[in-house]
């Protein structure tokens, strides 16, 4: 009996081996690459990578949150998921700009869509939140394809339940900072207001990067300053690079958890004119890049990309741009590789 268990023992630690040898030959999932299959074909999953029901065994994964109930001008916002997958077909693994490889570091699938309620907003985010709450509790990164901005307040309601009050980098047109939209307390131009108010964010630790358009007063973002928030205005932007104010960021953020929420309507319309709210003098695509590449050393808990509108992206333009700016986040996470 001795000698059959030492020869159990034996074959199951040649087994191991064996097994940790293939783990590392092929230990993470990829994308889909261009040339194993053309573009056009495969399932259209984020940069088609597998697809997998929950989010258990990832590090990171992708999370599509089609929701347009929330919107105050153009809707459409519903179909921004779907699109954003089809038009990351085109992205590839390695970041060449910054040697980020995180498909060689982290385990990464796209793990579908949330199931909203369409004809109730406040019961749509109790299904995000606890959708994500699932998500954040097996110890993956979230990384959200909107939907419109609505679905940050839910998020953030998850991810105080394992973080506290994180702190955040906001791309936005707009504060979102209201405290009614026609009466109602939950509306995508409400998200920041409420997360503050429930302590799911830390507002000395938040900066709105690309404020500006036409407001109802001239004291539109007093409240925001008021909570500790940076806001810096679309104007004072204008033909700078970013990556300054973004080193003064990493300070601001220190190694606390930090959320990032791109709605894409902070970048000229020129750039991403397929949104709800588009307002000119925007961002440029470079400056969305530096501001996403300057995140790198934070302590990234989650992300999201919000307000791809397809029905106006007649291109595809704006998708593209997004699922770009989500393959930034990526790269920006922690225990990403760097060659």
């Amino acid at each position: 009996m001795g000698l059959k268990i030492r020869s159990l023992v034996s074959a199951l630690k040649v087994n191991s081996r064996l097994f940790s040898t293939c783990n590392r030959l092929n230990q993470f999932n990829e994308p889909l690459s261009g040339h194993s299959m053309a573009r056009a074909g495969g399932i259209a999953s984020m940069m088609r990578l597998p697809v997998q029901e929950t989010a258990e065994g990832l590090h990171a994964c992708f999370v599509g949150v089609p929701l347009d109930i929330g919107t105050s001008n153009r809707s459409g916002t519903r179909y921004g998921p779907r699109q954003i997958r089809a038009e990351s077909a085109l992205i590839r693994k390695c970041n060449n700009a910054t040697g980020a490889s995180p498909f060689d570091s982290f385990q990464v699938a796209d793990v579908g869509d949330v199931n909203i309620n369409l004809y109730n907003l406040p019961k749509a985010c109790e299904d995000i939140r606890k959708h994500f709450l699932k998500i954040i509790n097996t110890g993956c990164i979230p990384l959200a394809l909107g939907g419109d901005h609505t679905m940050t307040y839910p998020i953030l309601q998850a991810i105080k339940e394992k973080h506290g009050p994180v702190g955040m980098v906001h791309i936005d047109a707009h504060s979102d900072t209201n405290d009614l939209m026609l009466g109602e307390k939950i509306a995508h131009g409400t998200p920041f207001r409420r997360a503050i108010e429930e302590g799911c964010l830390d507002g000395k630790r938040v900066i709105q990067i690309g404020l500006r358009g036409s407001g109802y007063s001239t004291s539109d973002y007093d409240w925001a300053k008021q909570q500790g928030f940076r806001c810096v205005q679309a104007h004072e932007c204008w033909h700078k690079s970013l990556t300054p104010l973004m080193e003064e960021v990493r300070q601001m953020m220190g190694d606390k958890p930090v959320y990032i929420s791109f709605d894409i309507d902070g970048l000229d319309p020129c750039y991403a004119p397929g949104t709800g709210t588009p307002e000119v003098g925007g961002l440029t695509v470079i400056q969305g890049l530096e501001i996403l590449r300057g995140c790198r050393g934070l302590n990234v808990i989650g992300g999201d990309l919000v307000e791809v509108s397809p029905p106006y992206d007649t291109t595809g333009t704006t998708a593209l741009v997004g699922a770009n700016m989500l393959f930034e986040m990526l790269c920006v996470l922690p225990g990403v590789i760097y060659k």
